[in-house]
């Protein structure tokens, strides 16, 4: 059976805020991309899956332990200065254009679509985030998940995904499979591009949960339609099926949690 809920009047002519679809089997909840908090600056254009900064949602605070993923879109020449982070394993996903990472470590490098980087801020870290064009925006997704432990040595970690379409692989895992970045906690991140007609499936343990985000164009998940900025939660649901459609290649990162 799938319901839809309509929390929040502004939004119930256009589109269902959230949509659960339960079974026997278990549970999957639609977060649709247009009920995200959204505040535009004008050098950041962002969307906050969960709460963060300015946007409070006492509904929205996160994941299991994933805690925030930001879809930002930062202007030519842009972005945010030196500031301070502790205890969060901090992933940034660049879908377009390029970000310039410089922090207290030393660490200056460049984050390219097709990459991904891995900051655990432990102890303490400064770092600043630029768009390293003057002309060209740069759209990224930035990914917090807490920790398995406080207190950790703060470290830094940047690799290509190496993502084939029509494959889902892992790109950030506590063991560094498959040439992932290493994370400190019981999760595994995947990504996957999927073309028109491409499907894959994911067989999800008993005791874990799955958190899939739509970052480009349009998929299917167990019969349900998903376009770019939609965040499904799911639990208790076996075997997970993603399939490409005729509206162009999709991506998408996919959360194992405990």
């Amino acid at each position: 059976m799938l319901v839809c809920l309509y929390l929040d009047y502004k939004y119930k002519n256009y589109f269902p805020e959230i949509c659960v679809l339960w079974g026997e089997e278990g549970m999957l909840t639609i977060r649709r991309g247009e009920a995200r908090g959204h505040l535009d600056f004008g050098w950041l254009d962002t969307y906050h899956s969960f709460s963060f900064g300015s946007y409070y949602d006492p509904a929205h605070m996160g994941f299991r332990s994933l805690r925030v993923i930001n879809d930002d879109t930062i202007a030519p020449g842009q972005g945010f200065g030196m500031h301070r982070h502790e205890d969060m394993e901090i992933i940034t996903y660049v879908l377009s254009g390029s970000l310039e990472h410089r922090d207290s470590l030393g660490t200056r490098a460049v984050i390219r679509a097709g990459e991904i980087q891995r900051m655990s801020a432990g102890t303490g870290i400064r770092h600043s985030e630029l768009n390293a064009s003057d002309r060209d925006p740069v759209h990224l997704l930035q990914i917090w998940i807490v920790p398995d432990q406080a207190g950790l040595s703060p470290s830094y970690e940047q690799k290509p995904t190496g993502l084939v379409p029509g494959q889902l692989k892992v790109i950030a895992s506590p063991d560094g499979r498959e040439d992932s970045v290493t994370i400190h906690q019981d999760v595994l991140l995947s990504a996957a591009r999927l073309r028109p007609g491409d499907q894959v499936s994911y067989a999800l343990g008993s005791d874990r949960h799955a958190w899939i985000q739509v970052a480009k164009g349009e998929l299917m998940l167990q019969g349900q339609h998903l376009q770019a900025g939609d965040g499904v939660a799911i639990s208790g649901i076996p075997v997970l099926t993603l399939a490409g459609i005729a509206a162009g290649e999709s991506e998408l990162l996919f959360f194992d949690l405990v």
